[in-house]
This record gives structure tokens, sequence and C-alpha cells, in this order.
């Protein structure tokens, strides 16, 4: 997924309950719910390590790095770089679906003749 701009990190209800104000100032709420962006992901362990992308008092950046229980986490989401994330917009118009042409009338093998006569 070259062209990945991070993740989406969904956690359990009882799971946000626990971290209270400490991932506060780290969600986002979206269509899915709240969620955590990060720019990276480590899985590897009993704690997953999310690093985002963040911004000091003075304004430069710096990647903070949280580490959460796994069984906190409910669902990770790799959020594309199109722009679109999530639900999609059900006011926006869809774009027509590109039909097959349709297949040319099925050869029947094993109808009689029409002036076949029926078997008595």
């Amino acid at each position: 997924m070259n062209d990945s701009a991070g993740y989406a990190v969904f956690f359990f209800p009882p799971a946000l309950e626990a971290l209270g104000d400490a991932i506060k100032p780290y969600l986002q709420d979206g269509p899915a719910g709240p969620h955590v962006p990060c720019r990276e992901i480590d899985t590897a362990g009993a704690f997953i390590e999310l690093t985002l992308e963040g911004r000091a008092p003075d304004g430069r950046e710096v990647a903070l790095e949280l580490m959460v229980p796994g069984n906190m986490v409910r669902m990770i989401v790799s959020a594309h770089s199109d722009g679109e994330f999530g639900f999609y917009d059900r006011s926006k118009p869809m774009a027509a679906p590109v039909l097959p042409a349709s297949p040319a009338e099925p050869a029947v093998a094993d109808a009689p003749p029409q002036d076949a006569k029926p078997a008595t």
C-alpha cells in the first residue's frame, strides 16, 4: 500500500472510558466514530505502538508515540490518499456503473427442430 496516508485506529468503548482524558487530545470524530489518526502502527507485541504527527507549542512538527494494550483496539483502517475515508457521502452523485455487453442469445442444442412432431 504505497499510497497510504496513514491509519485510523478505533477503540472499544470500554477502552475509551478506561483511557479517559489521556486519549481525548488524540481522538478525532468521524462518520464511523471516534478514532486516532496515525502515520505508522507497530502491532508486534502486547502493546500497539501508534506514531502520530503533532505540533509543539512553538509550531515545529513532532512525532508522538502512543502505546496502548492490543486488546483495547477494535479495528485499524488504512486511510488512502484519495480524499475519501469512511462511509461515502450519499448526497454526492454516484458514477454510472459500467455494464458488460449483453451476451448473444444462447444456442439451445437439445431443442427439437421446429417441424418435428412431439413423441407420443
